[in-house]
């Protein structure tokens, strides 16, 4: 008998659906003035809007990164474009009422050892309160944790109605 004969896996994925995470878009672009306009101008005509960016400067090259309102519809767009894109799951966290809200958020994080790799804010407020987009080294943990200390995680469902 071979591995896997006579047995069925039913294997579904969490694209689609209201996973709590969001997907980052990381664009590599070349260093130099227009581009990063020529990229976002690829998005004029449809219902995709950025909700969320951040730049990374170099010498040769810039890193873009989007949070998109219809990550699907993104990717086309981008993949159609020719960009060199890399797609990562990041958590986006929104902000409680309080004077250092991003302070429980990370005492949250590192009370379980958990470390933010990059965070950037949300453009958009899905349900009008700030937000913020988080990469952890790891993501279920992070989300149990923050669920568990009871902060709201969005879902791409969330960011399409932020338009």
């Amino acid at each position: 008998m071979s591995i896997g004969e006579g047995t069925t896996t039913n294997f579904s994925t969490m694209r689609g659906r209201n996973y709590p995470t969001i997907r980052q878009f990381t664009v590599f672009l070349e260093n130099r003035v227009g581009q990063l306009m020529e990229v976002i101008r690829r998005f004029e005509g449809s219902r995709v809007r950025i909700v969320a960016l951040s730049i990374n400067d170099a010498t040769e090259c810039a890193f873009v990164r989007f949070l998109l309102s219809h990550p699907e519809q993104g990717r086309e767009i981008l993949e159609r474009a020719g960009l060199a894109i890399i797609e990562s799951d990041l958590i986006g966290v929104e902000l409680k009422d309080g004077p250092q809200p991003l302070l429980d958020v990370c005492t949250a994080l590192l009370q379980a050892e958990i470390n933010i790799v990059q965070a950037y804010p949300l453009i958009a407020r899905p349900h009008g309160a700030p937000a913020v987009a988080l990469m952890v080294d790891n993501l279920d943990l992070a989300l149990d944790t923050l669920a568990n200390k009871g902060f709201s995680m969005l879902t791409e469902g969330d960011l399409q109605y932020a338009d």
